[in-house]
């Protein structure tokens, strides 16, 4: 019996070898043979051709489209130091442009109260700029020829006097004199008679003004509670304001050498200050414009092109494009002040001071024109 169960399980292990032996033709045709493939029993491919395109009888379907890009090779590390700079080389900066002026919110030498800028403030707005004036014919003949007066301020307190040259005053302030600036009784610039628009010509308006003397007492210059200022204004202005403290107005400040233009603030930095014996002027140049107006907002209101400059002892100073853009601070910007208003020449004083006023072309050691 023992010897019977030991053959059925030889038998069994003989089959079971004859099944899965490489010469078995059951094996050869068995799904296996994508595995083995060979009488070895290592794996081999399969050797089938894929279809051809379009050939959808074997289920197989090309991916549409080109094929997939290569990526490019990686460029080999490139190990070279960087060029060598000389960083104890100073660039030539003649050609960039000027830096940005500088607003200051007040002044190292003389300032006014805030009541007394309120007090500006509140006037120049119950008092709207006037409308330009129709001049005869004389009255703009006699400014071609400087023959301007000077008006004295309320707070003006010292001497105007005339002198036998027309367009030639002396001045004098007394010691506490306040804050005040002395206007003419004509117009330098007229818009009916020399406004560019109309005339097609550019217009030049021009003064000169000498210092004589700052300050009373034993104080210096650089102590003395006195100033001159010299500028433009368009009326009606607060003369219990120095020019280019408030609206449509402009003016160089001989006490901190700053320039104001529709500046209740601290100015910003021009030039130096007045000194006895110095002879400085003011001017503005009105021109039809090189460059028609562009569209941008800042350009729209530019109606012609305005050169302001300053001359000390016969030679041109500085100077800068009346439509220049101004601090955000300048209510109104340059209203008055591009053309479209009279303008009258303006002399702030405060303090005591002397000085001469030259209206007329004749007295001018400086050529405008």
């Amino acid at each position: 019996m023992f010897k019977k169960l030991k053959d059925k399980i030889k038998r069994e292990q003989d089959g079971q070898q004859h099944q899965f032996h490489p010469s078995n033709p059951y094996y050869m045709n068995s799904s296996n043979q994508q595995h083995l493939g060979s009488p070895s029993g290592k794996y081999q491919s399969p050797h089938v051709s894929p279809p051809a395109q379009g050939d959808s009888s074997s289920g197989y379907v090309a991916t549409p489209g080109p094929p997939p890009p290569q990526y490019p090779q990686q460029p080999p590390p490139s190990w070279e130091p960087p060029p060598y700079h000389d960083w104890t080389v100073i660039p030539d900066n003649s050609l960039l442009p000027p830096p940005p002026s500088i607003c200051y919110d007040s002044s190292p030498t003389a300032n006014c109260t805030m009541e007394d800028g309120d007090r500006a403030f509140a006037w120049t707005e119950a008092n709207p700029l006037w409308q330009p004036q129709n001049l005869t014919p004389a009255q703009h003949t006699a400014i071609q020829h400087g023959q301007l007066a000077l008006l004295k301020a309320p707070t003006y307190t010292g001497d105007l006097l005339p002198q036998k040259r027309p367009g030639h005053w002396k001045c004098r302030t007394h010691a506490k004199c306040k804050d005040s600036s002395i206007l003419t009784n004509l117009p330098m610039y007229s818009v009916f008679w020399d406004s560019p628009l109309h005339t097609q010509q550019p217009k030049t308006i021009y003064f000169e003004l000498k210092v004589t003397g700052v300050g009373r007492g034993e104080r210096t210059l650089e102590e003395a509670e006195a100033g001159i200022a010299v500028g433009f204004v368009a009326p009606p202005y607060p003369t219990f304001r120095l020019p280019g403290w408030q609206r449509a107005s402009l003016g160089i400040h001989g006490d901190d050498g700053r320039k104001y233009v529709n500046d209740t603030w601290g100015g910003v930095d021009f030039t130096t200050t007045f000194k006895p014996g110095d002879i400085v002027g003011i001017g503005i140049k009105f021109a039809p414009p090189q460059k028609p107006p562009s569209y941008e907002p800042t350009q729209r209101a530019r109606l012609l092109d305005i050169d302001v400059f300053f001359t000390r002892n016969g030679m041109r100073e500085g100077g800068w494009d009346g439509n220049e853009e101004l601090d955000a601070r300048s209510e109104g910007g340059t209203t008055g002040l591009r053309g479209e208003c009279d303008l009258f020449p303006a002399i702030g004083v405060f303090g005591g001071v002397d000085f001469e006023v030259f209206f007329s072309p004749e007295d001018w050691i400086y050529n405008p024109f």
